[in-house]
């Protein structure tokens, strides 16, 4: 099974070129949110308006960093707070998502403004070496990866969100703690499904785009068992997203043939909706003619409408 790990070389590793910032200094995020126009003279493209700090993990010892983007309004309106939407797969999620919502509210507000947090990989590591290892929750990984691979960083990856990253951005910014949602596809997905079932109160919703249920034999839903004996209520609000053609039954499986990923998404959903929790809301769908790579954008959109309408008394 090849699904995961090829999920980072299909989307594209995007370089994002920006200014960082050491965690304890002042950085230059200042000057990039000032810049307007390019630099030009062969100089990268910056995503302007971007900031991009260093948040070291003291435990592993590796080095991780997080993007910014802050909405329009976040300089205009300085007593108000903001959700926070936190991307797995930053070299292509953070540019991706920003700029989804700035569309979205062109004629119009159709979702919330947003501080907007992009998890990169590790510094100096192999993009899919490293989220082959931190966004997996056990080492058995796919039988045809490399040898050598290393799975299973899963949970002292979540640690390292719950303890560094999450007080960072608190501490930086003007949070709403209600407010906290983590987006991830594939393994990313994955990785957000763990943490959903083991400390689900990280975080107030989940963007769950095809997510790699069929990972360590489907390890996931021993995990959701596991979390159901114990516990009486799941409050989260979570939005679950395939593309037609991920699935191993569709007439047309282009993604893979050898597992169901519609299938697995489709009874995850309908295992948390037969629980019963009071607290849970959760929608999964299953977008047509998409297949993994080309369904994140829209599995984007679809989740940002769902988690982050804007009230229809502030339309």
């Amino acid at each position: 099974m090849t699904g995961g790990y090829r999920t980072a070389a299909a989307l594209g590793v995007a370089l994002l070129w920006g200014c960082s910032g050491a965690v304890t200094g002042q950085g230059e995020g200042a000057a990039i949110a000032a810049q307007v126009a390019q630099e030009g003279q062969g100089k990268p493209y910056a995503l302007l308006g971007s900031e991009v700090w260093d948040v070291p993990d003291p435990v592993s010892g590796r080095d991780y960093q997080v993007f910014i983007s802050l909405p329009p309004s976040y300089a205009k309106d300085p007593q108000r707070a903001y959700p926070v939407l936190y991307v797995t797969d930053a070299d292509y999620a953070f540019p991706v998502v920003r700029q989804i919502a700035r569309r979205l509210n062109v004629e119009g507000p159709k979702v919330q403004d947003f501080i907007l947090v992009g998890l990169s990989y590790a510094k100096d590591d192999d993009p899919v070496r490293s989220r082959r290892r931190d966004y997996t929750p056990t080492a058995d990984g796919p039988s045809d990866t490399p040898a050598g691979t290393v799975h299973g960083g899963g949970a002292a990856y979540q640690t390292y969100l719950r303890d560094h990253v999450l007080p960072f951005v608190a501490r930086r910014y003007r949070t709403d703690p209600r407010q906290k949602i983590l987006l991830g596809h594939s393994y990313g997905a994955l990785l957000g499904a763990q943490i959903l079932f083991t400390e689900p109160g990280m975080f107030s919703g989940y963007i769950l785009g095809s997510p790699s249920l069929w990972f360590g034999k489907r390890h996931m839903f021993a995990l959701e068992k596991a979390y159901a004996a114990a516990h009486r209520d799941l409050p989260a609000n979570v939005y679950v997203y395939t593309g037609e053609y991920e699935g191993a039954r569709a007439a047309d499986p282009r993604f893979n043939k050898t597992v169901d990923m519609v299938g697995d998404s489709e009874a995850l959903v309908a295992t948390l909706k037969a629980r019963g929790y009071p607290g849970l809301q959760i929608r999964g769908d299953v977008l047509n003619d998409e297949d993994h790579v080309s369904v994140a954008p829209r599995g984007f959109t679809k989740g940002l409408l769902h988690l982050l309408p804007v009230p229809l008394a502030a339309k």
